[in-house]
């Protein structure tokens, strides 16, 4: 590692006052104690029922918001089964979640419509997007490819009709994750937070570059929140060949492969969703039925949840 990139990497771990400066063991050392006190023990514990997610209660709001403090995430439970792509946006504005979003499969209103759809087969380049076919999904946070200034910081998925088999979602806080490679090494962890640690290469398309390379930590910390930027994709990635960085994706792909206490498992039905932070999630492959097919509203936001 350079002089200069050490003192970049150093310096993304060194946050005075909070749990997330490398330097500051008494700080992490409380923060951590309650983190792990809180964690929630399947996903039955967050999991809220919100009467109509367009507009939580007083009361379903804060449990909502608890929620999210424990896990990053809540899941929510609702009566609601009509199609309506504003209930994202309605249930984020709720939550302080304003700032969306909009990717290029995103519709005019900046809501992605996750289905299995034959126009995202070849779109902008040839390739197939996963998360529009049956395929399973490797863990990931949102927006892994975007530039630092569109961090997905926020989200809401909601599912209208699930698959009729299959469809499997884990979710992990990436605190917890954090928090497991900190405390075998802060070596680990300053690699993760390099600023060229992990880049994702340009896509081309017919017209030329769709999208240029995006290189940028994994772990990164803003306004005292810990951002985490990660695929477990072995395609289109590239890791920084320097051998603590080659080290520490190696520790953090085996990690997440072999499975972490917190870890949660959910089939998400009709009227639930996921709601708050752009917590690491996959899903396992499923089967649709053709009369009932498949189909989620996911929307992407740059804020983070504002209890106020």
């Amino acid at each position: 590692m350079n002089a200069r990139l050490h003192l970049d990497a150093a310096a993304a771990g060194r946050r005075a006052g909070t749990p997330f400066d490398l330097a500051d063991d008494a700080a992490y050392a409380r923060w951590r104690d309650g983190k792990l006190q809180q964690r929630p023990a399947d996903a039955a514990a967050i999991t809220v029922d919100v009467a109509d997610p367009r507009a939580p209660t007083p009361a379903e709001r804060r449990a909502l918001l608890g929620a999210i403090a424990r896990a990053n995430v809540a899941i929510y439970r609702s009566p609601l089964r009509a199609e309506d792509p504003a209930l994202p946006l309605a249930l984020g504005a709720a939550l302080g979640l304003r700032r969306l979003d909009a990717n290029g499969l995103a519709g005019e209103d900046g809501i992605s419509r996750i289905e299995v759809s034959a126009h995202t087969h070849g779109a902008a380049g040839g390739g197939s997007f996963i998360p529009y076919t049956c395929q399973g999904l490797r863990w990931h946070t949102d927006g892994y490819y975007n530039p630092p200034a569109r961090r997905i910081q926020g989200m809401v998925l909601h599912v209208v009709r699930p698959a009729a088999r299959g469809g499997i979602n884990r979710l992990l806080d990436p605190e917890l994750l954090y928090i497991a490679l900190r405390d075998e090494s802060p070596t680990l962890m300053r690699a993760l937070m390099r600023p060229d640690a992990m880049t994702i290469p340009a896509r081309t398309g017919d017209e030329g570059i769709a999208r240029p390379a995006q290189s940028g930590p994994v772990f990164s910390v803003g306004r005292g929140a810990l951002h985490l930027r990660y695929t477990a994709r072995t395609r289109s990635i590239e890791w920084h060949p320097d051998a603590e960085v080659q080290r520490a994706a190696a520790r953090l792909a085996a990690l997440l492969e072999h499975g972490l206490p917190g870890l949660l498992q959910v089939r998400l039905e009709a009227g639930m969703g996921l709601v708050g932070h752009n917590v690491l999630h996959d899903r396992s492959p499923f089967v649709d039925d053709p009369a009932r097919p498949r189909l989620l509203y996911r929307a992407r936001f740059l804020d983070r949840v504002a209890p106020d």
